[in-house]
Formats: structure tokens, C-alpha cells, sequence
């Protein structure tokens, strides 16, 4: 890979800015620094304007070879975002036009210039290029002032860097992009990045939890968190975590608001939990409300305007009723308002985990002067601060706002009750539901597990009521989520498992924590997985596909793997 040009674009004009230097131009000057950092090269360049300026578009251009070869991984804009490894005639897929009101903000769909299609693929914060014996990380050192787009031109043979500031008027020096460039395996990539990024979490250990979501969805009440509570108890397995999810309140948005269906209240339930030996989890979804939403209704100012200048409607969803607003994190009384309910889950309630949903929408509509990245930044260390010592697990986040301030992060979308959704499969929504899907994003973000938050990759199912999934498919989703999580949650009956469930299970728990050297795509959704554990060299060997497979390994030899299988081999 070798530079090859960094341009800067503005008011009409285009300017060449040659690394390593300063360069003064009329209406600014830049200064691109250019050093050897921790066995790879730091790109740096700040922006100074001596006049008020509107960038156009920001650019580093590196030149890549045996562009006919070049593959790499497109890291997808939230945490729910399918994020796999891409060659250049498997372009990121457009949403299909149907689906794009109701659902065009979750991704990138409403980014404005983004090439899309064949012979184009592209990135975002970080991402592995392979063109050659050794692959390429490149990954951003500063989201906090704009987010940061990768690109590959397979035409061009070029790979460009572009920051997410166009529109973006510079009043003041800016640290407009910083990234680090590596070439070795992903896992050294990403600690040596990690380390850079100085965002390291604390270690925990691996942890097991319940959550009400999978099962019951939003129909919950009082009776069935006691009833699954009793089971958790009883069950003799080691359960950590017990999470009550979306339905505890009466409208997403009216987090004061307890549904009669709770008579008890929301602090009794925590020390409840607390009395099992658990540590309580709720769910919020802290910058969106529900068009029917008390607050939507009390408070329209609050509502982040649209280009319109109507409330931008966020997204649809019929469990909550239809439409949902995201709020306008700088309007006054906002920040007030979500202060009092943190201050409400964490003193008053007591509960020691809070999962933080949807929060991608506080950035769909940046105000003048700020960046989707640096709004938010500013939304999440609000969010670090105003939890305390209350861990964060975040949840439809872009996840380099979430590095090192969070303590778990989700890194893929929501498992599904079925394999595959194939409605939303058709429409090419990448932030679709389906237990394939999740699979795939959690295969291709496994370096991320440690370095910069601990990796939730959401829910297996051992239950045979309520879910779609056959035994290998179970196997397969448990025991990818064990290897390269930390936090492996269900929403079963878990008080209703027989011995089998419980062997199952707790020969997935044996594998957490174990130490994960790569994950390699042998073929499409055909994935090995190598790791230590105990000190004995392993291999899993996955198989997404609904058809038999049949693998090749140096160290175990040839093998054949039946459809939706995963089996572990160690020498």
C-alpha cells in the first residue's frame, strides 16, 4: 500500500497537501504529519483556518496492488450493521427502495456520498485489507471529530480515507484526521491500535446473564420477571447478570413512566434481583421516543428537527406503536431530563447495568458546526458520566464512539427466533434481525473483544418452544457467542431446562475466555476459529451455510461439516 495523495476541497477549490509538512494557502494552512509509530506509519493532519471555511471533502488516497486479489473487511456504521469480508464484485448491497422510509436511518443509507456498488467497497473506524502475503489495518486514532470512511476503488486500485465532515464549517484549527497504518495479523493489529487509541477496558471475567427480550419481547410484567428470576435461581448455572428489556414502561421516551403491569416498581424488582445473588440490568433507549410518547407529545422542541424542519421521524417500529423520534441532544432541558432518569435507574432503582439502545439516532441530524462524530462523542461521554460506576453495555452504536467508554458493547444485530429473515433479507436492510446475520458481524469483529470494550454478541437459544432453530443451528450460535464474547446472555425459561440444556451449556461456558489468535473465512459463511485454552491449541470450524462443507486444516486435516454445524478439534 502506498501513499498517494491528500486533498483537501473547499469553497470551489481543491489543494494538494504533500505529507510532512506545512503548507500555507491563502484562506488556511495545513500540517500533515507523517511518523513511523508502533511498527506502522501515523497519518496526522490539522487544519487551520484563517477565515471561516466549508469543507467539501477531506482525502487520503493510498494506491493498492493486485487490485484483481484485494479483499476487505466493511465494517458496517452502527454495531447492528452486517460487517464481513468483501471482495470488490461483492459490493455492500443498496436497501432496497420499500424499505428505506421506515428504515433507512439505521445504517448509512442517509450518508450523502457514498460510491455504492460494484467495484466498491467500503468502511467504517477501522478495517483489514488483504492484497497479498500479509494484510493491511488501517484504523482511525480520532472518531471524536468526525466519523472516519474507508473506501476501496477497485477501478481506480486505490483505497480512499475520507472523514465524515463534509458540510462541516471550520472556524478554528481543527484536528481534521488522524489514522495509524499496520501490516501483520488482526490480533497484534488491534492491540498495537488499542494501545494507541489508550482506551483499553478493565478486565472482567466472562459473564453469563439473563435477559427478557428474546422470549417475551415487550410483553412483560411483574409475574414473568418473577417467574424467570426463580428459574435463574434455581437452576443451578452460573448466572451473573439478570437484564429486564424493553416493556417495563409505558411508552419508549416516558422513562419516569412505570407500567401498571409493574405494581411493585422498578426499585423493588432490582433488590429482588440483588436478593438471587444477581446484578440487576434495565434497558433504555435514552435519545428516542415514541411519536405517542408523553414526551413526544409534552415536548416537540425537544424532538431533533429534520432538513424539513419537522420532527425527523428516527424509524418505525410496531412494537412500539409506529413512528419514534430521536431528541435533540443541545435543546435545552434534554440533557436535564435524561440526567434525572439516569440518576432515577442507578441511585433511586439500583440497578448495576444499564443496556443503551438505539443510540445512533442522537447523530442522524448534526447541528451547524459539528460533526455526526462529534456529536456523538459528546452524547456518550454524557452517557459515561451520567452511569458512574454503573457498567454500559451500548447497543445500536457506531462502535468507535463507544470505544473505551462503555464497558460492553453489542457487535452485531439482534438475534432472530428464526435462522433468517428472509423479508428483510430480500429488502438488503444491514441492520436486519437474524441469527445468521448476527453470526457473520460477530465472526468479523472478534479483535475487538478486549482491546477496546468487551464484545456482546447477543443471545443463544437452548429452549424448543418460541424459536425456530434447529440443534446444530443452537450449537453453532452458542458456541461462537462463548468464544468470542464476553457476555453471553438468553431470554429462556431457564427453570424449565433439563440435563441435557445444562450440559450444553455448560460446555459452551467452558470455553469462554478462551484466547482467540484469528478468525479466518475459509469460503463464504465457512469460518475456522483458532484459539488457546488451557494451554491446548484449538480450532472451530463453522458452517453458516445450509449445505454440507467440507475443510481442509494443516494441523487436523481434511473434514466435513453437516449443514448449520460447529465442531472444536484440539492437538
Amino acid at each position: 500500500m502506498i501513499f498517494r495523495t491528500a486533498t483537501f476541497e473547499h469553497a470551489g477549490q481543491s489543494d494538494l497537501l504533500p505529507p510532512g509538512k506545512h503548507t500555507f494557502f491563502d484562506a488556511y494552512h495545513a500540517d500533515f504529519r507523517v511518523e513511523n509509530v508502533a511498527g506502522g506509519v501515523r497519518y496526522q493532519l490539522y487544519l487551520h483556518p484563517k477565515q471561516d471555511l466549508t469543507v467539501r471533502r477531506l482525502e487520503l488516497v493510498f494506491e493498492l496492488p493486485a487490485r484483481q486479489s484485494v479483499q476487505m473487511l466493511a465494517n458496517g456504521w452502527q454495531s447492528w450493521s452486517e460487517t464481513r469480508v468483501r471482495a470488490a464484485d461483492q459490493p455492500v448491497a443498496t436497501m432496497r427502495a420499500p424499505a428505506r422510509p421506515l428504515m433507512g436511518l439505521y445504517g448509512d443509507e442517509h450518508i450523502p456520498g457514498i460510491p455504492r456498488g460494484k467495484g466498491f467497497v467500503h468502511s467504517w473506524t477501522y478495517t483489514v485489507i488483504q492484497a497479498g502475503q500479509s494484510p493491511w489495518f488501517l484504523g482511525s486514532l480520532n472518531e471524536r471529530t468526525g466519523m472516519t470512511l474507508f473506501l476501496y476503488d477497485a477501478a481506480a486500485g486505490v483505497l480512499r480515507v475520507r472523514k465524515d465532515m463534509d458540510g462541516l464549517l471550520l472556524t478554528h484549527s481543527f484536528p481534521a484526521l488522524d489514522i495509524w497504518v499496520g501490516r501483520g495479523g488482526q490480533s497484534e493489529m488491534m492491540n498495537r491500535y488499542a494501545d494507541l487509541l489508550e482506551c483499553r477496558p478493565g478486565p472482567v471475567q466472562p459473564a453469563l446473564g439473563w435477559t427478557s427480550w428474546y422470549r417475551h419481547f415487550n410483553r412483560i410484567d411483574e409475574a414473568v420477571i418473577h417467574h424467570n428470576l426463580a428459574g435463574v435461581q434455581q437452576s443451578g448455572l452460573p448466572f451473573s447478570w439478570f437484564q429486564i428489556d424493553d416493556g417495563w414502561q409505558t411508552a419508549v421516551g416516558d422513562w419516569f413512566s412505570v407500567k401498571p403491569a409493574f405494581p411493585g416498581g422498578m426499585g423493588a424488582l432490582s433488590g429482588r434481583i440483588r436478593a438471587a445473588g444477581l446484578q440487576p440490568g434495565l434497558w433504555l433507549a435514552p435519545f428516542v421516543a415514541a411519536a405517542q410518547s408523553e414526551t413526544a407529545k409534552k415536548h416537540p422542541d425537544w424532538l431533533l428537527q429534520g432538513p424539513d424542519g419537522k420532527p425527523l421521524r428516527a424509524g418505525w417500529n410496531p412494537l412500539w406503536g409506529g413512528w419514534c423520534h430521536a431528541l435533540d441532544f443541545y435543546r435545552p432541558g434534554v440533557q436535564e431530563y435524561l440526567a434525572g432518569v439516569f440518576h432515577q435507574a442507578t441511585e433511586r432503582w439500583g440497578y448495576a447495568l444499564l443496556k443503551l439502545d438505539f443510540l445512533f439516532a442522537v447523530a442522524l441530524a448534526p447541528p451547524p458546526g459539528k460533526t455526526r462524530g462529534q456529536v456523538l462523542h459528546d452524547a456518550m461521554i454524557f452517557l459515561r458520566q451520567m452511569a458512574g460506576d454503573c457498567k454500559i453495555l451500548a447497543c445500536g452504536v457506531p462502535l468507535g464512539a463507544a470505544f473505551g467508554l462503555v464497558d460492553y458493547c453489542r457487535v452485531s444485530g439482534d438475534v432472530h427466533t428464526a435462522w433468517r429473515h428472509p423479508l428483510l433479507t430480500l429488502l438488503r436492510f444491514r441492520e436486519r434481525i437474524g441469527a445468521d446475520v448476527a453470526l457473520r458481524s460477530t465472526l468479523n469483529r472478534w479483535a475487538l473483544d478486549g482491546c477496546v470494550f468487551h464484545s456482546d454478541p447477543d443471545v443463544f437459544f437452548l429452549r424448543q418452544d418460541h424459536q425456530g432453530l434447529n440443534a446444530d443451528q443452537q450449537h453453532t450460535l452458542l458456541t461462537v457467542n462463548a468464544l468470542l464474547g464476553n457476555l453471553l446472555f438468553t431470554s429462556d425459561d431457564v427453570g424449565a431446562y433439563g440435563d441435557l440444556q445444562k450440559a450444553k451449556l455448560r460446555e459452551a461456558l467452558s470455553w469462554q475466555g478462551a484466547a482467540v489468535r484469528g478468525v479466518l473465512a475459509i469460503a463464504a459463511d465457512l469460518y475456522q476459529i483458532a484459539f488457546w485454552k488451557d494451554g491446548l491449541s484449538c480450532r472451530a470450524f463453522v458452517n453458516l451455510t445450509a449445505r454440507t462443507r467440507d475443510f481442509y486444516d494443516a494441523s487436523v486435516g481434511s473434514g466435513r461439516l453437516r449443514p448449520f454445524e460447529t465442531i472444536i478439534v484440539g492437538n
